[in-house]
């Protein structure tokens, strides 16, 4: 790992230990790499994961109502010591709530559970809740609880509001109507799980993409491609998957609960990948795609 090193520390020499971010189309700014917070179980297993990230450097931490790991992660970030202003937190509204009231109530609900006064990104976290897609319904769920999180924001419980799993036709929905245009959508993106469709419509309207899944479903880590180009570039198969994420523009946000990897993967800004390696990890081929979210049963 000695090339690494190497660049970590020359790296450091440049920025110091702030973290690079993006800039949102809102004029805020979101650190480059998130920690995920998705499997972590409520209680030790999610406090000491996101205090171990918290430890290594990891500025943003991504959590859901679903996940229901709210509560340990708010104690996690509270026992840091870390200035609030210094974080960024991102959250999401689950699909049992589909009214204005729901949407405000579900804020406040993860707002005291993360012990904050104000979320820094907040999403909508799945388009079309099953609930909801007879005569296309999901389209006046969103259209309301996107306007609860535009009043929200302007009263500055929300810094920037986003969308989660979004596809061209969601999104062409909610703009119908929508007075923000959402700074986020987090879908899966990974070598492999290329949604170009998505990426070129979010990238033409200017909205971030954030990776989840980033190391697919753990099949990437024995993929002879991955591992050959780790070998070649002297990084381990998950620095090297973030570090294509990177170089795609993408912000993923890998998840781990093991101290060690959580600091490795930090390093993964370091690595310069080569335009023809992107592109190889790009066309992977794997079994698990995208999820589709017009037919999630829930």
């Amino acid at each position: 790992m000695r090339r690494l090193l190497s660049l970590v520390k020359k790296q450091r020499k440049v920025t110091g230990n702030k973290m690079k971010s993006y800039k949102l189309n809102d004029g805020r700014h979101i650190p480059v790499l998130g920690f995920g917070t998705w499997k972590a179980k409520d209680g030790e297993e999610a406090y000491q994961a996101v205090k171990a990230a918290l430890e290594a450097g990891y500025r943003h931490i991504d959590t859901a109502a679903i996940y229901q790991n709210e509560e340990s992660i708010g104690k996690a970030i509270k026992d840091s010591g870390i200035p609030r202003d210094e974080l960024f937190v991102t959250t999401k509204l689950w699909n049992n709530r589909h009214t204005y009231e729901d949407a405000v109530n579900g804020l406040e609900e993860s707002l005291h559970k993360l012990g904050l006064d104000y979320i820094d990104l907040y999403l909508i976290h799945w388009p079309n809740p099953v609930t909801h897609r007879e005569n296309e319904a999901w389209k006046e769920r969103n259209r309301e609880v996107w306007r609860a999180m535009e009043d929200m924001q302007a009263k500055g419980k929300i810094r920037s509001i986003g969308v989660s799993n979004f596809l061209p036709h969601h999104l062409d929905a909610l703009l119908e109507s929508a007075k923000v245009l959402p700074a986020v959508n987090q879908i899966r993106l990974a070598p492999g799980v290329y949604q170009e469709e998505v990426v070129r419509y979010c990238r033409d309207k200017g909205i971030l993409l954030e990776a989840w899944g980033p190391f697919g479903q753990g099949e990437l880590f024995q993929n002879e491609t991955v591992l050959t180009l780790a070998k070649q570039y002297d990084v381990t198969p998950a620095q090297l998957l973030l570090a294509w994420s990177l170089a795609e523009g993408f912000l993923p946000l890998p998840k781990s609960v093991t101290p060690e990897r959580i600091a490795s993967n930090l390093q993964c800004s370091a690595i310069a990948l080569s335009p023809e390696d992107c592109d190889l990890l790009r066309k992977i081929p794997v079994e698990a795609g995208a999820p589709n979210p017009d037919t999630k049963d829930f």
